[in-house]
């Protein structure tokens, strides 16, 4: 066991080094000039992508189902090999527009339509809730294994609960300093590829500590070949397609990557060059999770300890604290970049289609005048506070045993924006009445087939009425739609809101 104030004081530092980068990087008016420093930059703060999920859920899903962790790093690897054009292309048109968020972008392409930019920012708050909220639990769940907290701590002894305060602290003082037009924050991103490269490392150091202890017979070659045998062994698991397209949307649909990946770029050309950074990135993660995975289930099988943690308990389990006070800060990185970027850009998206409008029908804020900057600054810091504290509260309520539940239902509800995203760039027919009333469709079969059954089995709503269908009729369950059976929830669910948006639109 790690001592708690030992991590307290390490997480502490280690954010303090962030204000420190972030701090250097907000002095200087643009990124470094060196030729490879921007695009390498831009590569690692492209790896925000990789959270929690991906850095402690992976090796989970790899002991569940085997090949079940696979298709969160092939969907954005298959976009980067064949869909890389649509992301230069967002590029392109959104520093011609100066565009600041995903449901500016949408907005701007369909004739400045302000209610399709507060219904995609209300969506992806919503979406982005149970996301957030997995960050909070990974970090909570990485302290009680390295430091034997409870597993279900008082409010004020929850380490959940000042993470999150934390890195709402964070997000506001680096995030809302200032209104600018692009949006720009060169110190977070700054900070968001050196969390990156943290994170890297330490999935590389405890790849190679789980490939000495692999199981099997013969050289670490031949027990790599054994150990790849044993995770493709269960086949493809159900929902793997449809996991697959929802993590090939997610990297133009996340609000925080259409942040990084299109807001934040200073160069088109950085695009090229990170297909296969970012890519690499992703090959190098994907593959260690194997040997993990395996080490994981030959020395921690019968503890009971859940599989979303063999990243930490592996090398505490063999009395190795200093690998794994190293995989806690990599685990604590993962999930701080994830909150920060989402906060920031949600933040954006809330304050520029939802409050500000309100309060500007309203009367209660003026289009122009003294103090109108500062009042849209605060409104950003409240909503980002907000945003942490419902995260949190979500954590603490769930039930969820998985990881990957979680990130699961945030990339379902994001991959609504793609039709009307992708036809907006590529379709001269698409209008704006197709694109809200897409988006729209596809939400509310979002929230029935996926996001109701997930509340009641966590306990939030009764789930007599998710399993019997409204009033009892059995053809509107909500895991049974239209009497289809025999399909997983999630493939079920995003069946049918993709399809009800796509026909809308």
């Amino acid at each position: 066991m790690i001592p708690g104030w030992v991590l307290l004081l390490v997480s502490v530092g280690y954010v303090g080094t962030l204000f420190l980068v972030a701090y250097y990087g907000d002095r200087r008016e643009a990124m470094p000039t060196h030729p490879w420093v921007r695009p390498a930059v831009y590569s690692l703060a492209l790896a925000v992508y990789c959270s929690s999920w991906t850095f402690y859920g992976a090796v989970g899903s790899a002991a569940r189902t085997g090949l079940g962790f696979l298709p969160i790093y092939l969907g954005p690897l298959l976009l980067l090999l064949f869909g890389w054009r649509i992301l230069e292309r967002l590029v392109l048109i959104s520093d011609e527009q100066r565009i600041t968020s995903i449901a500016d972008f949408l907005s701007s392409r369909y004739g400045r339509a302000p209610g399709l930019a507060a219904l995609v920012s209300l969506l992806a708050l919503i979406a982005a809730i149970p996301y957030v909220a997995l960050q909070f639990k990974a970090v909570a769940d990485s302290i009680q294994v390295l430091a034997g907290v409870p597993a279900n701590p008082s409010l004020f002894a929850d380490p959940a609960l000042y993470t999150a305060l934390l890195l709402a602290v964070f997000s506001i003082l680096f995030g809302t300093r200032q209104i600018d037009a692009t949006e720009h924050h060169h110190g977070m991103v700054l900070a968001i590829a050196l969390e990156s490269l943290v994170k890297l490392v330490a999935f590389i150091a405890i790849g190679i500590f789980a490939l000495m202890h692999l199981p099997g017979v013969g050289g670490i070659g031949e027990r790599v070949v054994q150990a790849a045998g044993e995770i493709t062994r269960p086949g493809v698991p159900a929902g793997f397609v449809a996991q697959t397209l929802l993590a090939f949307t997610a990297l133009i649909c996340l609000p925080r990557q259409f942040h990084v990946a299109v807001v934040e770029c200073q160069n088109v050309g950085d695009v090229r060059t990170a297909r296969w950074f970012f890519g690499g990135y992703l090959v190098i993660i994907s593959v260690l999770v194997i040997p993990i995975t395996l080490a994981g289930q030959a020395v921690l099988g019968d503890s009971g300890i859940s599989p979303d943690t063999y990243v930490l308990a592996l090398p505490l389990a063999l009395d190795q604290s200093t690998l794994a006070l190293m995989v806690y800060i990599g685990g604590f990185s993962a999930a701080t970049g994830m909150v920060i970027v989402t906060s920031v850009a949600l933040a954006t998206m809330v304050s520029n289609d939802l409050i500000v409008p309100a309060l500007l029908r309203t009367g209660a804020l003026r289009r122009s005048g003294p103090g109108i900057e500062r009042r849209v600054l605060w409104v950003r810091r409240a909503t980002i506070l907000a945003l942490a504290l419902m995260a949190y509260g979500y954590a603490r309520g769930s039930g969820g045993d998985s990881l990957s539940e979680h990130g699961l239902l945030a990339f379902a509800a994001v991959a609504q924006f793609a039709p009307a995203l992708i036809g907006g760039l590529y379709w001269r027919g698409a209008s704006r009445a197709g694109a809200v009333a897409g988006v729209a469709a596809g939400a509310v079969l979002w929230v029935y087939t996926l996001l109701l059954p997930t509340l009641a089995h966590d306990g939030w709503i009764a789930w007599d009425w998710v399993d019997a269908g409204p009033f009892g009729i059995a053809w509107l369950r909500s895991e049974q739609l239209f009497g289809v059976v025999g399909w997983d929830p999630l493939t079920h669910g995003v069946f049918w809101s993709l399809l009800f948006n796509v026909g809308a639109f």
